[in-house]
Parts: C-alpha cells; sequence; structure tokens
C-alpha cells in the first residue's frame, strides 16, 4: 500500500481540526511518531505541520510539542478586530492619543486654511517630496542623533511604507533578510510578499545574539539585516554602544546593509548613538510619526545612502509617490513648531506611568519591558498556552496579541505581548487585574 502523500496527512489532519474531531488543545504525534504512523520521511512530517500552521491551525511550542490552536481569531499577525462581547479594552495595538490632539488638528489645518498657497496642498508632490519638506525631517531627525542630508530624506506614507520601499530597493525574491527572532510583525509580511527568506537571530535578554548573527553571515549570504536597536518590539531593550558598534563591525565584515527602524526610539531620552550615526553608509533608518503624534497621521521617513537614491526615488514613483501634500503640511508643521518633540515628552511621561501601574498590576509574573514604553512582553507558565489566553480575554471583551505574530522562526514562545496605550490610564489597573485573574485562572 502506497503511504499518503504529504498533500494528504495535510488535508486530513485539517479536516479534522476543522470539524471539531480534533479539538483545540489538542497535542499532535511528534515529528518522529507521525513519520512512522504514516509511512513518510521525517522531513515530510515536518512539512505537514509547517502547512498546518502556516493555516493557522496548530501550533508548534519548543520543547512541548505541537497543538491544535484555538481558532478565536482574536491572535496571530493578522487578528480580527470582532469581539463576541463588547470591548472592554484593546491591548493589541498601540494608538496612543492626547485627550487635546483633536483641538490642535482644528487649530492647524485652520492655520494651513489661512496661510499661502492652500492650492500648492492639492497637487502633485514629486516621489519622496520636496526638498525643503526633507529639510523639515533632517532638522528634527538631528535630536535622534541622525546627521544627514536633505536630499538623503524620503518621505512615505507611514514608517511602514518607508521600510516596504527599503526593502524593495534593497532586496530581491529569494534574498535572505536577517531578523530578530521575535521583532515587528509588519516585516514578516513585508518579507512574505517580496518572496524573501528571513533568517531569525536568537534573542537573549539585552539584544539579539551577536554571535549567532555573525555565525549565521559567515553560512548564509545575508543580504540586509532589519534591526530595532532603540526600545525594541516587543521585548523593550536598548543596546548599548558596544553592541551597536559590534553590529555595524560586523555588518561591515559580511558585507550586509542595516536596516534601523527608529519607530519606538523617542520613548527614550538619552539613547546611545543610533546605528546610522556609527555606519552611515550602510544603514537605512526608518521611522514615522504614529506612535509619537498619531496613529491616523500617516506620515513616515527613509534615511538612504546616496547609492540607493535613485533605485528607492524610483520605488516610491512605483508604488504610491509617498505622503499626500495635505498631510505632509500638517506633519512638517508640526515638526517645525516643536509640536512634535512636546508630544513626544507627554509619550514619554505617559508611557512611564502606564508601566508602573502594569508593574504593579502583575507583579510576580515574568514580564519584560522597557521602563517608558508602552508595550509588555508576559511569559506564561507552560499550561497558559498563549491562543487559550487570547481566547478567555477575548470572551471578556479584552484584546492582546500572542507570541506567534512576532516569531519569525518555527518556534513560538509561550507568550502574550501587551499594548498599553489604549485604555484610559484610570481604567488601566482594573483591565490588567482581570487579565491576571483569567491567565492564573487557567489550572495546570
Amino acid at each position: 500500500m502506497r503511504p499518503p502523500s504529504y498533500k494528504a496527512v495535510v488535508d486530513e489532519y485539517a479536516a479534522a481540526i476543522r470539524s471539531g474531531a480534533l479539538p483545540a488543545g489538542t497535542r499532535l504525534p511528534t515529528h518522529r511518531a507521525l513519520a512512522r504512523e504514516r509511512g513518510i520521511a521525517l522531513a515530510t512530517a515536518t512539512r505537514v505541520y509547517a502547512e498546518l500552521g502556516a493555516a493557522g491551525l496548530v501550533v508548534g511550542e519548543q520543547g512541548r510539542g505541537t497543538f491544535v490552536r484555538v481558532r478565536s481569531g482574536y491572535d496571530g499577525i493578522e487578528p480580527s478586530r470582532v469581539l463576541p462581547v463588547p470591548r472592554t479594552a484593546d491591548l493589541s495595538f498601540n494608538q496612543p492619543l492626547a485627550p487635546d490632539q483633536g483641538d490642535q488638528l482644528r487649530r492647524a489645518l485652520r492655520t494651513l486654511a489661512s496661510s499661502g498657497d492652500a492650492e500648492a496642498l492639492l497637487r502633485q508632490h514629486p516621489p519622496g517630496g520636496h526638498r525643503h519638506d526633507r529639510a523639515t525631517v533632517a532638522r528634527y531627525l538631528l535630536d535622534r542623533g541622525v546627521d544627514t542630508a536633505p536630499d538623503n530624506v524620503l518621505l512615505t506614507s507611514g514608517a511602514q511604507q518607508a521600510l516596504d520601499c527599503v526593502l524593495r530597493t534593497l532586496t530581491r525574491p529569494g534574498d535572505v533578510l536577517a531578523v530578530d527572532a521575535l521583532s515587528y510583525p509588519g516585516v514578516k509580511l513585508l518579507a512574505t510578499a517580496h518572496g524573501l527568506d528571513l533568517a531569525p537571530v536568537p534573542v537573549t535578554p539585552t539584544g539579539p545574539d551577536l554571535d549567532a548573527f555573525d555565525r549565521l553571515c559567515r553560512s548564509r549570504p545575508v543580504r540586509a539585516v532589519y534591526t530595532i536597536p532603540t526600545v525594541h518590539n516587543p521585548l523593550g531593550w536598548v543596546l548599548d554602544r558596544g553592541q551597536r558598534q559590534r553590529l555595524t563591525a560586523l555588518a561591515t565584515a559580511h558585507d550586509c546593509t542595516l536596516i534601523e527602524d527608529g519607530t519606538y526610539a523617542f520613548l527614550e531620552a538619552s539613547p546611545p548613538p543610533p546605528l546610522h550615526a556609527l555606519a552611515p553608509d550602510r544603514t537605512c533608518y526608518v521611522a514615522g510619526l504614529s506612535k509619537n503624534v498619531a496613529p491616523g497621521l500617516r506620515f513616515g521617513f527613509a534615511v538612504l545612502p546616496d547609492r540607493h537614491l535613485r533605485a528607492a526615488t524610483t520605488q516610491l514613483r512605483a508604488a504610491a509617490w509617498g505622503a499626500p501634500g495635505l498631510i505632509t503640511a500638517l506633519a512638517t508643521g508640526w515638526l517645525a513648531d516643536g509640536t512634535v518633540t512636546r508630544l513626544e515628552a507627554r509619550r514619554r511621561a505617559d508611557a512611564a506611568d502606564r508601566q508602573q501601574l502594569a508593574r504593579t498590576a502583575l507583579a510576580g509574573l515574568a514580564v519584560t519591558a522597557h521602563p517608558t514604553s508602552y508595550i509588555q512582553w508576559l511569559t506564561l507558565e507552560p499550561h497558559q498556552r498563549p491562543d487559550r489566553v487570547a481566547a478567555l480575554l477575548a470572551a471578556e471583551g479584552i484584546l492582546i496579541s500572542t507570541a506567534d505574530a512576532f516569531a519569525t522562526g518555527p518556534h513560538h514562545p509561550n507568550a502574550i505581548r501587551l499594548a498599553l496605550a489604549n485604555p484610559p490610564l484610570p481604567e488601566l489597573p482594573a483591565v490588567l487585574g482581570r487579565l491576571r485573574a483569567t491567565i492564573e485562572s487557567i489550572a495546570p
């Protein structure tokens, strides 16, 4: 009798999971046991579980095995926003807004309407923006330690488009992109869209394992490395000067380009120099105003070395040209008059208050966080599976993110990420108290 093809095994398991014959939480056979049961190669058994994992049906937990996932839709890289009960709190995304920002927007729009050539805001800007607007961003970046000429700044519709533009410029399908084993989910989406081979670098409590990164570069042709050196998402670390110097030295030695994401860097009041300051000819810096000003203000920027500018500008022209004129006028006005800098100081203070409340509410749990960030990484006990935690919290109206959204390799930590920016500050302790009670209610 012919052994079943791997597709037949995948289809059989998928049907059993979707029908409920294999309920959520079921531990599946080990890869070796599956291979013996079905008369298939070990590599084929691994491929079966990989396809089931990609379909969101199973999750592999390092050291514990492979389990049928709770298919609630409240976790993963593209979570559902629909809950079975009225929403209590969204701890899955950070969308910070200050109470007076609506009035601030009205004042800014009135100023734009009454000054200069309003029709100019309706005309098409050049790809990457006008030079005077790029100069405003360049001046702002000086305070972040990024010293660049305006011509090396390209304006985009948010940091995600800036990252997309950089990846399109630097890479081709099949190229190897090194990335932390836990990282920003948006880079995973872009890597899939562009056909890139993500190579996860193991993480330590203080940053990526640079010895492992060195070994990776010696064994594979790494084209670029995506990194968040200042207030990492989701682990909150800030690389020290020595780590930054070694990372830039390794990138130089192995001839790969650094992609530095500075989206959350404003939350560290006194960071070490950015990677761009250490290796400006080898670093592309991307950031935006979604976390420090407003999530709906889709304004970002990429800083690129001279040799990549022409290709990056072409990529912007082929995609969406960059930031719209009205958004650019708002953003650069707030950059120039100090509004952004003042908002960043308020965000840091607010984040510090929220972290303090969260540390009190979750005292004794395995939490990793930067003291002035909006993110907490909560490692669960072995019996508290993240998808199960997400489903229970969703039933109480609380949204969270599970570790698989951030894992760039096949192994997903037994953890969840909490985004603290959205609930009103007075309500946050009660929300976190409910979250803790729900997690601790799960029996071993």
